[in-house]
């Protein structure tokens, strides 16, 4: 029989909906999408705001008509709509054969068979209840990305926020099985996780007696296949030191987090039942941007709260802009700072890359073979690329106040290397983060200089490279993913810094905090 799933809401609720869809495929279910051709349509519905409940009620009442019209034969509800309207939705809409609750979705096989059957089926648990089916999640995400949903509700209770009369009290995920659904998850092609939970902050506090998701990142960051890891939902006055930390060392981890702060006014704050000020406000955001300082951060903020007055809604705009200066302010003082404990540049001598250069010039001459005649020439053109590129950064330097180099340099000088590889039939793709930002000449020279090392070794057995650069604190660090056939633990031992994991049988992940500056702090 054929199978129509629609999931309404949240990434959380998408997760479910993903471990459904497991549960009944491998019940031999046909998933479809189109609504003509479904025997049993479930909708994955969503009621955390009036647009959403009412989203939830349009789509359950269009999929009913294809009763009339289609070959329905069962409709099916579940999430937290159906846990919130249990009955009402039987009672009110008819066409509705089955409602699940929101911990009971992992039943849905079940639920529909009695819904083909008899219809009327009600099943809604225990909130208390942790649903952890054994089914393999049908990713949906387009399988380069997916959610890892580490707990479920919240306990919080904040005065505007239904969840935990839907969802429950928190519960964690044990860390066991969410490495195994991240190592599964890895296996399937998954290069992204995004850790997703009402409060991703407190997660293992419930099972564990502390805070643990420093612990869980540390684990997940060690699994081959995981390129990056991203994380929400992190509630400003749970994000602590540890969790910084983390977030700083590890170079799978983004410098992005989602902190919903809702609002600037104490008032408006202490009525929301929020568990922050905004001078605690301010100085979370401050630790953040100190720590990491391209940390990219997402928040959300409600307007019109019931009695908020147009001071504390013009309170909330104007100190918005006040936090944006102070942090404009605070980034401009750490660039000076930056900038006078420079020290002058050296300037790294290429007779290793001449040399080889020569080397390649002698065996052109000598080859009567059109096919390594290419070759040859395409590797001449990639040391050459090098040698051109690395002077010019050379020249910029000199040219620059203080011996200093923009990211943006970088990025020029990656990007021409890189469209040379294609010559050697090397697939080669790069990144670098602010590009506007200056930084210490002889450490953009040590990072293009890095990659030319690597080439330089796997000219000949690479098949692909993607080299990522990012300021982290105060150092650069180096990311590089590398296809070869090559065992590149042999010669990485030439250079101790360079951390290397294999990630796959000829995939290499390789990554390190290339260059402290001079005189830190």
């Amino acid at each position: 029989m054929n199978l129509l799933f629609i999931s309404l809401g949240c990434d959380k609720n998408l997760v479910d909906s993903e471990v459904m869809l497991g549960i009944l495929d491998e019940k031999g279910w046909s998933i479809v999408d189109d609504e003509a051709q479904a025997d049993v349509i479930v909708i994955n519905t969503c009621c955390f705001i009036h647009d959403a409940k009412e989203e939830s009620i349009e789509t359950i009442l269009e999929m009913a008509e294809y009763k009339k019209e289609g070959r329905l034969k069962a409709l099916i509800v579940t999430g937290c709509l159906a846990q919130r309207y249990q009955r009402e939705i039987l009672e009110e809409i008819p066409e509705v054969d089955a409602v699940l609750g929101t911990t009971s979705y992992d039943k849905i096989a079940e639920a529909i068979e009695k819904a083909l059957a008899e219809g009327g089926v009600l099943q809604v648990d225990d909130l208390s209840a942790l649903p952890l089916p054994e089914a393999k999640r049908l990713v949906t995400t387009g399988g380069h990305y997916a959610y890892l949903k580490i707990a479920e509700g919240c306990d919080k209770h904040c005065t505007y926020c239904i969840i935990p009369k839907l969802r429950g009290n928190y519960r964690s995920v044990p860390m066991e099985r969410l490495v195994k659904e991240a190592e599964d998850l890895a296996k399937q092609g998954v290069k992204e996780l995004i850790l997703v939970a009402q409060e991703t902050t407190v997660y293992g506090q419930d099972l564990y007696g502390e805070k643990s998701l420093p612990r869980l990142l540390r684990e997940l960051c060690k699994i081959q296949g995981i390129w990056w890891i991203r994380l929400l939902y992190c509630y400003p006055e749970e994000v602590d030191e540890e969790l910084i930390q983390v977030m700083k060392e590890e170079p799978k981890i983004c410098h992005y987090i989602d902190l919903p702060i809702q609002h600037a006014s104490d008032e408006i704050l202490k009525r929301m039942g929020r568990r922050t000020s905004r001078a605690e406000l301010v100085e979370i955001i401050g630790k953040l941007r100190e720590a990491i300082p391209d940390i990219a951060i997402r928040t959300t903020l409600i307007t019109g709260f019931p009695g908020e007055t147009k001071e504390q809604q013009e309170e909330l705009t104007a100190r918005n802009h006040l936090l944006q200066k102070a942090y404009q302010k605070e980034a401009e003082r750490r660039k000076t700072e930056e900038q006078n404990r420079l020290l002058n540049m050296i300037q790294n001598q290429t007779a290793g890359q001449l040399e080889l250069l020569s080397q390649f010039m002698d065996e052109l001459e000598r080859t009567e073979s059109r096919e390594q005649y290419d070759w040859i020439l395409g590797k001449i053109v990639v040391v050459g690329t090098y040698l051109k590129r690395r002077k010019n950064l050379v020249l910029t330097q000199y040219a620059s106040d203080g011996n200093l180099l923009t990211m943006e340099d970088l990025r020029q000088s990656l990007a021409e290397s890189c469209d040379s590889l294609k010559l050697c039939r090397i697939r080669a793709a790069y990144y670098v983060e602010n590009v506007d930002v200056q930084m210490n000449a002889d450490d953009i020279l040590k990072c293009y200089d890095t990659f030319e090392w690597l080439v330089e070794r796997l000219l000949d057995t690479m098949q692909s490279v993607f080299y990522r650069v990012s300021q982290i604190d105060d150092a650069l660090r180096v990311s590089v993913h590398i296809v070869s056939e090559a065992d590149l633990r042999g010669f990485i031992s030439e250079r101790p810094e360079l951390k290397v994991q294999q990630e796959d049988e000829n995939e290499w992940f390789i990554s390190c905090i290339v260059f402290r500056k001079r005189g830190g702090r």
